[in-house]
């Protein structure tokens, strides 16, 4: 008898379960802070080049832009102006008030220019940022971007340490530990001097988002009954898409980088007082074969709960526990020597196959969704706003999977979401340039349509892959999608160049992607594969 005939006796989904379950939701919400705060931290305003005639109180208005055909080159093909070079001529009064404005292409843009050493920025919508104050524009642009993109790189190590400490001491104490040290460094990232610390401090909060929310995610799925799960996974989510929200509540009222970083970070600290209100996961106890101490907290589910456990359930589940604990002892050099590897998803033709589709799937959904989520900066328009919209999308993409997943089928939802997705936006190719609402409408359906399918592809993936390699192919399958978010920054660079640039590539990636996953099994309905005789057969002659 294990923990899951213990949760016959306290309800799938029990009173008990809620409380916790909504507590360790929480926590989601601040890590969605730490990983959208970038957005605003490192937000890149309009700026231009300090002109030579200009003085330390000039400002981005200082200069008007009925002028600035008279001091910056003008890119035809971009339709913007230059403004990491000026030209160098000599900016007196006469030429100023009186000079031939250049035609766009020609006069004064075949001229010797020079590049820039000082810059000011509009201050309209963000009084400062870490590209502002470090001046991470022109040929530092790639800095932004590359701080960013090691906070992905913290995000994939901490799924990594973190997943592993809390298998070998405990859920409780690993959350906790997380959340002290993302305390610390979210602080520290505030208040940081320069550059490198900065940047090493956001990529060590990246790291603690997954001992912060993987393990409280894991804690509150462990307490949930088989016939919850569905909801429990994808309402924990929605959490996330809240604090998505919140990030741009918090960035409308702090414009100062710094305060905004600490602000973001302290909302944390209020989780400190659950230390004396979660629980250590029953099955992680059992699992070590604390009995003493999973029964403790059984007792406590079941008072809250109203229910009464019989006492030979607790005889039961301590015979079981014991032996468990003997047999992983007893197996636990034989179990190094036979473990599974990833190679083993490569060894069989049509194992390989779907394992590289998946691999890709898992690549596409999280670089565009943070590829998106991030680009908000350059759709133009209001920020904030487009911002806000871009996480409110979610709630309705989860709630969609909550009424279709177990109906339509995974392939069905996968392929239909990444199909939307990349249709949406690949749209953004022909619209008029005066019609720039109709390019944020776009990204905000491909938004809404890769959050679907991001939703469906952790289910979809579980159900593909044989028992035996299944622990294997899904922690492979999450580092193929850290290298998405990795490089996802990168990808974002792009919209400086052509604005729809970062839209049609995550477009082109996600229709890609969902034409592939047509060649995957279904898997709603279907006995999951077991050894890797079965995972080769499943779907083989499809």
């Amino acid at each position: 008898m294990g923990y899951d005939d213990v949760i016959t006796y306290l309800g799938d989904f029990g009173r008990y379960q809620k409380q916790i379950y909504f507590l360790l939701c929480l926590p989601a919400i601040s890590c969605a802070f730490h990983k959208l705060a970038g957005v605003f931290l490192l937000a890149r305003p309009d700026f231009r080049c300090v002109l030579p005639f200009e003085n330390d109180t000039s400002n981005f208005e200082s200069f008007p832009k009925s002028q600035w055909n008279l001091s910056y080159p003008y890119d035809s093909t971009t339709e913007q102006f230059q403004t990491c070079e000026y030209f160098d001529v000599n900016y007196s009064d006469d030429y100023l008030n009186n000079g031939l404005a250049p035609l766009p292409g020609g006069g004064l843009n075949e001229t010797n220019t020079r590049h820039c050493d000082h810059y000011v920025y509009d201050q309209s919508t963000y009084k400062s940022s870490a590209v502002t104050e470090w001046n991470m524009v022109c040929s530092r642009a790639l800095l932004s971007a590359t701080s960013d993109s090691l906070f992905m790189v913290g995000v994939l190590l901490g799924s990594i340490i973190f997943g592993q400490l809390s298998d070998r001491y405990g859920r409780k104490p690993i959350f906790f530990a997380s959340l002290v040290i993302q305390e610390i460094f979210g602080v520290l990232a505030g208040v940081a001097p320069e550059y490198f610390t900065y940047t090493v401090s956001r990529m060590i909060v990246g790291a603690t988002t997954s001992g912060v929310f993987l393990v409280a995610y894991v804690i509150a799925m462990e307490m949930v009954g088989t016939s919850y799960r569905l909801f429990a996974g994808v309402a924990c989510q929605m959490f996330f898409s809240v604090g998505f929200m919140l990030t741009a509540g918090f960035a409308y009222f702090i414009r100062d980088w710094r305060w905004l970083q600490i602000a973001l970070t302290l909302p944390g600290l209020l989780f400190m007082c659950y230390h004396w209100i979660i629980p250590e996961s029953a099955r992680w106890l059992l699992s070590k074969g604390r009995k003493d101490e999973a029964i403790v907290v059984i007792e406590k589910a079941a008072q809250v709960n109203n229910v009464k456990i019989p006492s030979e359930v607790y005889e039961n589940l301590i015979e079981d526990s014991t032996q468990k604990k003997n047999e992983d002892e007893a197996n636990k050099n034989s179990s190094d020597k036979n473990s599974a590897s990833v190679f083993d998803l490569l060894r069989y033709p049509n194992m390989r196959r779907k394992t590289l589709i998946i691999f890709f799937d898992w690549f596409v959904n999280s670089g565009v969704y943070y590829g998106l989520s991030w680009n908000t900066n350059n759709l133009g328009g209001n920020v904030l706003l487009n911002f806000m919209i871009s996480g409110a999308v979610e709630i309705p993409a989860y709630s969609f999977l909550l009424l279709t997943l177990n109906r339509w089928g995974r392939r069905t939802i996968l392929c239909g979401c990444m199909l939307a997705a990349g249709v949406a936006l690949l749209l953004t190719i022909i619209v008029p340039g005066e019609m720039n609402w109709l390019v944020i409408l776009f990204a905000m359906i491909g938004k809404l349509a890769i959050t679907a399918s991001y939703g469906t592809i952790y289910i979809f993936s579980a159900e593909q892959f044989p028992t035996v390699v299944r622990n294997v192919a899904l922690g492979a399958s999450s580092m193929v999608a850290r290298i998405g978010g990795i490089l996802a920054p990168y990808l974002n660079l792009l919209g400086q160049i052509w604005r729809p640039l970062p839209l049609i590539i995550c477009g082109a990636l996600a229709f890609l992607g969902g034409l592939l996953s047509l060649l995957l099994p279904e898997t709603h309905n279907k006995p999951m594969p077991e050894t890797m005789e079965d995972g080769e057969n499943f779907g083989k002659h499809q």
